[in-house]
């Protein structure tokens, strides 16, 4: 909301909170605050229509005006409150620790200054915003309505339709690859593909093509866009009048609802083979209305939808996921538009600027063709100016400023949460892969992410970032189980557009890159990533006593200014920072405010006992640093959400009072119950990873009472505990039932737990260090209902001979898609019909021992017939003619199984 509504989000909250009978504050400052609310709130919901503003009829000057106004004062009044805050936390924590009269009455009148000094705060503020009021009414604010751009986006869009040949290089193909895809499918049924990929990739042009190759193939057809905000009465008109324009010359003028017009179209197209592209869907639901004309008929109709909406994409069809242009491509293109052919290259001079500029374009059409067109009307010694002007914010060409606009309805069509999210990603460097746990802690830290009944904030962020790949605004990188990105990266135009937007906005100060250091406004945020010293000079000549926020990205620290200079300072990050030192630490305890402190892979060797003055702190990374022991103070963080520590690092006694951890990524090696019982404290926790060195007898009955306390968990990493059935681990009462992920590492001694199958949320398994595995471990796995990837590792081989487990419809197994077996001897076989939904299955496993073992390598593969993929890979160096011979056993299974997977060898992961 920030980048709509400044801090109004975080300080409306904040107010209500004051409110309450423990600050004690006059009746009259209570007044004053209630009337600062409702004006407030006032100002909140003219702030969030201004930015609703339609991209083609922006708000005014004087409107951004006084919204800039508004969000200013927004962030003054949260630093008075927040000021307010410290001062009586501290004296309630003075109060607590003093004994004697003496001492309490200097506490109390402590506590009477500073409430004076809130309500004389309170006036001066409630001044402010009855001068801001009054010059939204002198000046008419309301009133104030930029013209329509001269270029709509609509237009810009049309433009796509008209591409002469010769601009359609790099996809020639692609629109091969789709005309195939069209033309193969079922002569009788109806085929839709969807083309997904972000603005000025080139979708409509490309769907163009196709439908221009294709189209004299088919009885009728139409080409319609659909953009943001449709008229659906007019599209279905539209269509009407493209698919016959005799019949329906003047249905413009029909006065025909959107039923009528569905009947209509669906009466036209009862009997005729059609093909209908849809441009630019952004809603399913604006998707489903239309597709209710298309009928099903039988006849090989084609529709192609266009979207930059990943979600919307798979659940109108088949994905065609339109990729950026190759280098060669790019180039091609580049030369084409500004030489008129192809294959004329740039003087040497400009070689190397022209493929810096390439590289910017990132292979995406629009950017390159507006580039190119704008370097063509320049000389030479230009192109490194227009070089560095590129994200640099807003340019001299109307053509750049068409393309950014292109860009921009994907990010005017956000709400103002991700909004705030997407311009915060700006902090970061260009071509940065971008750490989806680290930015989500951020927004956290920020204040952005807003809190959900029966989430984790966490969890809420976790969709916050999910949305923005949805929306093709960042790229996914990295995708681990889940099918869930642990990464990302912003492709140089996006980074471009919210630079340019960040700045506008005054939302971000960037020290380095391509934006120039300015100090025309106040600097709420600031991103540091240069080593020029003529950059830190001007740096240090600026006002930096309301900066919100600073990262630096592996700067010299002794180059900034004094950390003392960020009195309201809420997030630092100064990871990877080397120079960073114990001294540095000690300043940072008193900046007071501090939300989000991260300093891991920092020089600092020690935690000061000031720490504990960092009341508000809710997110703390220290990891890969020199600390080896935590203060006693650090159990007064009492808002730590997250912490994430070294395993060496110890942690103080009663740490189990941080009762607010949600997420503790690394606790140290467990050495005494005491440490269990504080962990069992630790209710809020989402995911654990708790090892023991030498496992303990005594730490039994704990370590199940523990378990059952943490009812939060998501994932769990357990090594080394060595449980067994008798233990009282099989009788876990209550439960963590929301559970999502297990590794069981080195920590089973004879059989799994029977209450796993209880877990309805568990779908992601790794049990490594088993000793062996047996016919009631695969009862309990079997009936786990929603898992979908289990590893099992059989760490010793078996001594005595047994029969050979048989997983049939006795073990259903009813989501498993992947499943991996390591062992000595491959002791499982699959009967007929077994595993219904497994499509991966990797064995790894001793050829001679199993034959040694059961005299055979059957292991029924021709019986699971939804396997798609088998990898077999050897437990150690092969013997001569294993690898063969395991290979011709599994082949000769495969051959019979009716899906005929694929096999890969000594391919194990």
């Amino acid at each position: 909301m920030e980048v709509v509504t400044g801090a109004m989000s975080t300080l409306l909250p904040k107010l209500g909170n004051m409110l309450k009978d423990e600050y004690n504050l006059h009746r009259k400052v209570r007044g004053e605050i209630l009337f600062l609310t409702a004006e407030l709130e006032r100002m909140e919901a003219a702030l969030i229509e201004v930015s609703e503003a339609p991209i083609d009829h922006p708000p005014s000057k004087l409107v951004k005006l006084w919204a800039k106004d508004v969000k200013d004062l927004s962030y003054e009044i949260e630093d008075s409150v927040d000021k307010f805050m410290v001062h009586l936390g501290r004296a309630e924590e003075k109060a607590q620790s003093f004994m004697g009269f003496i001492h309490r009455s200097i506490d109390l009148l402590t506590r009477a200054k500073t409430r004076h000094k809130i309500g004389t705060e309170v006036k001066h503020i409630k001044r402010r915003i009855q001068e801001v009021s009054a010059r939204r009414d002198r000046y008419k604010v309301d009133k104030g309505v930029e013209r329509p751009v001269v270029t709509s986006v609509d237009s810009l869009r049309l433009s796509a339709l008209y591409k002469k040949e010769t601009e359609l290089i790099g996809t020639e193909e692609k629109i091969q690859e789709l005309v195939k895809t069209m033309t193969e499918a079922s002569k009788q049924q109806l085929k839709i593909v969807s083309i997904v990929g972000f603005g000025g990739l080139g979708k409509t042009t490309l769907a163009n093509a196709v439908y221009q190759k294709l189209k004299s193939q088919f009885d009728c057809g139409a080409f319609v866009s659909v953009s943001l905000n449709p008229d659906i009465e007019k599209i279905f008109k539209n269509i009407l009048h493209q698919l016959d324009k005799h019949k329906y010359s003047n249905v413009n003028e029909a006065v025909w609802g959107e039923a009528q017009l569905i009947s209509e179209l669906r009466d036209f197209l009862l009997k005729k083979r059609y093909f209908i592209v849809i441009d630019d869907i952004w809603n399913i639901s604006v998707w489903k209305t239309i597709k209710h004309a298309f009928i099903e008929n039988r006849c090989g109709s084609r529709i192609i939808i266009t979207t930059r909406i990943l979600d919307v994409a798979k659940q109108v069809g088949s994905v065609y996921d339109l990729k950026p242009l190759s280098p060669i491509d790019s180039r091609k293109l580049f030369h084409q538009r500004i030489f008129g052919i192809e294959d004329k290259y740039p003087p040497t001079q400009l070689a190397e600027v022209s493929e810096n500029i390439l590289k910017r374009c990132g292979g995406v059409p629009l950017a390159i063709m507006t580039t190119a067109s704008m370097l063509a009307s320049k000389r030479g010694n230009d192109w490194p100016k227009v070089y560095q002007s590129m994200g640099s914010g807003p340019q001299d060409s109307s053509d750049m400023q068409d393309m950014r606009r292109v860009l921009s309805v994907s990010y005017y069509d956000l709400p103002a949460h991700l909004k705030t999210c997407l311009l915060f990603i700006s902090v970061y460097p260009e071509d940065y892969t971008i750490v989806a746990e680290d930015l989500i802690w951020q927004w956290i830290g920020e204040g952005f992410v807003q809190e959900e009944h029966g989430k984790s904030l966490y969890e809420v962020g976790e969709e916050y970032f999910a949305q923005l790949i949805n929306k093709s605004l960042i790229q996914p990188v990295d995708i681990g189980s889940g099918n869930k990105a642990r990464a990302c990266r912003v492709h140089d135009m996006v980074l471009d557009l919210i630079t340019s937007l960040s700045s506008e906005e005054n939302f971000l100060t960037k020290v380095g890159g391509l934006q120039p250091v300015s100090a025309s406004s106040k600097i709420h945020r600031l991103s540091v990533q240069t080593r020029n010293e003529d950059d830190f000079k001007k740096l240090a000549t600026m006002s930096l006593s309301h900066v919100r926020s600073l990262f630096v990205f592996g700067q010299d620290i002794n180059l900034l200014p004094a950390l003392s200079s960020f009195p309201v300072i809420r997030e630092l990050d100064l990871s990877y920072c080397l120079n960073v030192d114990n001294h540095h630490v000690k300043i940072m305890c008193n900046l007071l405010h501090l939300r989000y402190l991260r300093l891991c892979n920092t020089s600092i060797t020690e935690i000061p006992e000031e720490i504990g003055n960092l009341q508000f702190l809710q997110v703390l990374d220290i990891s890969q640093t020199g600390i080896e022991v935590l203060p006693p103070q650090f159990v007064r963080l009492t808002q730590l959400v997250y912490l994430h520590i070294d395993r060496r690092t110890k942690l103080p006694d009663q740490f189990g009072d941080l009762k607010s951890l949600q997420d503790f990524p690394v606790i140290p090696t467990i050495t005494s119950p005491s440490m269990l019982h504080d962990v069992g404290k630790l209710t809020k926790l989402r995911n654990l990873l708790i090892s023991f060195d030498e496992w303990n007898e005594s730490y039994e009955g704990p370590f199940c009472r523990c378990l059952s306390n943490l009812v939060n968990l998501k994932t769990i990493k357990i090594i080394g505990a060595h449980l067994g059935l008798d233990s009282g681990s099989d009788y876990l009462l209550p439960r963590p039932r929301y559970i999502q992920t297990i590794h069981l590492i080195n920590n089973i001694n004879c059989a799994l737990p029977r209450w796993m199958s209880s877990l309805s949320c568990l779908s992601f398994l790794v049990i490594h260090g088993l000793r062996t595995l047996r016919a009631e471990d695969l009862r309990v796995l079997g009936s786990i209902p929603s898992l979908s990837y289990l590893d099992i590792w059989v760490v010793e081989p078996t001594q005595e001979r047994q029969d050979r487990l048989l997983i049939d419809i006795g073990h259903p197994f009813p989501c498993l898609t992947t499943l991996k077996v390591a062992s000595h001897v491959m002791e499982l076989r699959f009967a007929q019909g077994a595993m219904q939904k497994l499509q991966t299955l990797k064995l790894r496993f001793s050829a001679w021992q199993t034959l040694d073992q059961f005299g055979d390598l059957d292991f029924g593969l021709e019986n699971v017939y939804s396997l798609e993929h088998v990898y077999v890979g050897r437990w150690s160096k092969p013997e001569p003619g294993e690898m063969e011979a395991a290979e011709t056993a599994v082949r000769e299974a495969l051959g019979m199984n009716p899906n005929r997977p694929t096999l890969e060898l000594s391919k194990w992961r």
